[in-house]
């Protein structure tokens, strides 16, 4: 018998300008690519997304497969959305499934396609160091997708290929019109969270029906009322715009409170703060952290990057000790750990 040694990766394709992409080079790099289109949203776009996956997959003459993961993604992601907005919290529903379902869903589904390695679109790069396996920066400074992806295993790193990372969006493009898929070139990008990609709050109003949105208070920081708000899942901690209520002074949400339906206004300088705690949290390598400030933590996608140091507490908690001030750190968004370009691990902040 002759051993197959040809590299085979299966390819998530969402339809995408990336991830037809992606399927592009993994051919040209030499592998047996296999595709699947995960349906996680019932939505106008969605059959179209799935022909546009089917049709290149059929052009390059590889084997796709379309995969119903609609109740584990309303279970796993939706309803957290849902709950975190309830509890007062800003949730982060692209880290959560990235970490916790496409990936893994990516990492079980291979084996039964005789796939030894699997991918995405993403613009992220991986390298192993002293041992093990990080997530780094993509070189496409606005595109770069490695923020959300401090969540995944060390199996899952190992086996991962991300084929994008080394290049920017408009090479990608450019690089797909040069091979005769100007459909593809073309394609807009998605943004925001592909469930619900407008307003959250009609998307709550529509998706949690039985919870009764309440007018409440909005207070200063010494209690004092301040007007009327609409229900407190309808506000978030940083916010400005939209609070429907004329001061003669900027205000921002510093607090929103479930239990008597308030929610706290505040001046800027209100919102600083020199620490903050991390729940869910996952380090590669503890030994990449150490009692210096040598750590740079993001707690936003493209801004907000701070010298860090962390404290492992006794309640399981991971205390994050800041260089400096940062403002408007929301509880149940993500934080993410950074050296130079290596993603060192992150946390869900509390």
């Amino acid at each position: 018998m002759i051993k197959n040694t040809q590299k085979s990766c299966l390819l998530g394709m969402s339809g995408g300008t990336d991830s037809s992409m992606a399927a592009v080079l993994l051919q040209e790099q030499g592998y047996r690519v296999v595709g699947v289109t995960f349906r996680f949203w019932e939505s106008d776009s969605m059959e179209q997304h799935i022909h546009d996956a089917q049709a290149l997959a059929l052009r390059l003459g590889m084997e796709h497969f379309v995969y119903d993961a609609t109740d584990l993604f309303r279970e796993q992601i939706v309803q957290y959305f849902i709950d975190e907005y309830l509890a007062g919290r800003t949730p982060v529903p692209c880290v959560k499934c990235n970490n916790q379902l496409k990936w893994r869903l990516l990492a079980e589904l291979a084996p039964q396609y005789s796939c030894t390695t699997f991918s995405t679109g993403h613009y992220c790069n991986k390298r192993e160091h002293n041992g093990h396996f990080y997530i780094t920066k993509g070189v496409d400074k606005d595109k770069d997708q490695s923020f959300f992806l401090w969540g995944l295993s060390q199996e899952v790193l190992r086996d991962m290929v991300l084929p994008l990372g080394k290049y920017t969006k408009q090479q990608v493009r450019q690089m797909a019109a040069e091979r005769g898929f100007e459909w593809v070139a073309a394609k807009k990008d998605s943004l925001g969270v592909c469930f619900c990609t407008d307003d959250y709050r009609p998307f709550l109003r529509k998706y949690a029906p039985d919870f009764h949105f309440k007018k409440g208070l909005f207070v200063d920081e010494a209690g004092a009322v301040l007007g009327e708000h609409e229900g407190y899942p309808f506000y978030t901690v940083g916010q400005r715009r939209g609070l429907s209520i004329h001061l003669n002074r900027a205000v921002f949400v510093k607090e929103t409170r479930p239990a008597d339906n308030v929610v706290v206004l505040a001046p800027l300088k209100s919102l600083y703060k020199t620490e903050f705690y991390l729940k869910d949290w996952n380090l590669i390598n503890p030994t990449d952290f150490t009692e210096a400030y040598d750590v740079i933590v993001k707690i936003r996608y493209r801004k907000q990057a701070t010298p860090c140091r962390i404290v492992h507490m006794p309640d399981g908690l991971l205390k994050v000790e800041l260089a400096e001030p940062l403002e408007s750190i929301a509880p149940g968004q993500a934080a993410a750990f950074y050296r130079d370009d290596r993603v060192l691990g992150g946390g869900v902040i509390v």
